[in-house]
């Protein structure tokens, strides 16, 4: 959860008075704390530097991409994970190094990667053989030379809610261990003219708190790096372990400090390349909602209060599943004040509810508020600086909300509030046939 200040009776959020942001900017409002931002990259990259040893940290785009939360990753020296042809042209409209950008997915079309080659990114991350056919007859289409990452599926299953599992073996990312799979793209790549394995990647899942399920992934991998130095000659130099490292939502978690994370992966590591007498491979890793999740919060103006004696207050806001589908798509749990109420005692048990014509569409189902909250107080939930704005839509016709940059007591909008013009843009009228 977001820290925060409290000045007077208005929530002060990365030193700025909440209130008389959401009165400049409108709400729905994403306000993100550049300076937290910074202070969570740094501590992977800080323990990283701690451990000497060769790496990357790559933020995956995926979390929140914008053509200025790119120019704070290229300003901290991040790598960057995209995975979509939308987040390579944002990353170049960044002027984001190409040489530092990882090329993800788990269906790249000829047009994603026809663009990522031409861009010369520095690497793509292969997950199926279909992908292999596509990246040869790019490369050889413009005769170039393409370092690679194979994902594989290790067979770990995360902690964490099962639509966001992904290191299990049944899974629709990467190359399978058990069946084979990954020792036959392997083989295929060896001593291929224009593709290059660099290493291995894998990912197992997200919003993990232990680093156990981290460790076991390393010990699988490494068990198989042992099997393709016997069979192939092959040892990779690089090692992805991917993201997933978890924040704090709520009071409930409790995620480890973020060195933390570096500190185990990088000690395994050590310890199996050692036990193995290997070389040391460089390590990358790829944090998103670990270095912008607890760093942004959203405001909301309260409209409608609908009481129910004796079962529920309904408190609706002019937001909802539109800027945060995650309490619908996974049961998410978040915290929230009222900001321009933060000092009043908290007796009310009231349920957020979102404006979409959706009975789903509930952002915190038990609340407690001052018992004094009206229409036109501003609700302010902590730690939605992750696929909140990124996982956005037009439902009910919405409009997108504005995202404001806050650093150094300074506000700055960075992504416009969309206008009702802005739906229509695209549409066409029709004429009868």
């Amino acid at each position: 959860m977001v820290q925060n200040t409290v000045q007077k009776e208005h929530l002060y959020f990365a030193s700025m008075d909440v209130t008389k942001l959401a009165e400049k900017y409108g709400t729905p409002l994403f306000i993100y704390d550049v300076e937290k931002i910074r202070s969570n990259a740094r501590a992977f990259v800080d323990a990283f530097q701690k451990e000497n040893v060769k790496y990357q940290v790559a933020y995956a785009s995926k979390a929140f991409s914008s053509i200025a939360m790119l120019q704070v990753a290229k300003q901290e020296g991040l790598s960057l994970d995209v995975v979509s042809q939308g987040e390579l042209y944002t990353a170049l409209q960044a002027d984001f190094p190409t040489d530092r950008i990882h090329l993800h997915g788990n269906n790249k079309n000829i047009e994603e990667i026809e663009m990522a080659v031409e861009h010369d990114v520095g690497c793509i991350v292969l997950d199926n053989f279909h992908e292999i056919e596509l990246l040869e007859y790019v490369l050889k289409k413009q005769g170039k030379e393409m370092n690679v990452l194979l994902r594989v599926t290790p067979g770990i299953e995360a902690h964490t809610h099962d639509y966001i599992l992904t290191g299990q073996e049944d899974s629709k990312f990467g190359f399978d261990l058990a069946n084979g799979q990954a020792d036959k793209a392997l083989a295929q790549l060896l001593n291929h003219d224009q593709i290059h394995v660099v290493g291995l990647h894998c990912h197992i899942g997200s919003q993990i708190f232990e680093t156990d399920g981290f460790i076991m992934a390393v010990q699988k991998l490494f068990d198989v790096i042992d099997h393709w130095n016997t069979e192939y000659n092959y040892s990779p130099s690089v090692l992805n372990l991917g993201g997933g490292f978890g924040i704090r939502y709520t009071d409930d978690d409790e995620p480890k400090p973020l060195a933390a994370y570096v500190e185990a992966l990088v000690a395994e590591v050590k310890k199996q390349t050692n036990a193995r007498k290997l070389n040391m491979p460089e390590i990358w890793i790829e944090p998103g909602r670990a270095i912008v999740g607890d760093t942004a919060i959203t405001v909301y103006k309260v409209g409608s209060i609908k009481e129910i004696p004796g079962v529920r207050t309904y408190v609706a806001v002019d937001g909802g599943m539109t800027d945060n589908i995650r309490p619908a798509l996974y049961n998410a749990k978040y915290e929230a004040v009222v900001a321009n109420r933060f000092n009043e005692p908290k007796s009310k048990t009231v349920s957020i509810a979102g404006k979409c014509c959706e009975s789903g569409d509930m952002l915190i189902w038990d609340l407690q508020v001052p018992e004094s909250i009206q229409s036109g107080d501003l609700l302010a939930v902590y730690s939605t600086g992750a696929y909140s704005y990124s996982m956005a839509s037009h439902y009910n016709r919405f409009p997108k909300a504005a995202v404001v940059f806050v650093e150094n007591g300074k506000d700055q909008l960075v992504i416009q509030r969309e206008n009702f013009a802005d739906l229509v843009k695209n549409d066409l009228r029709y004429d009868s046939l």
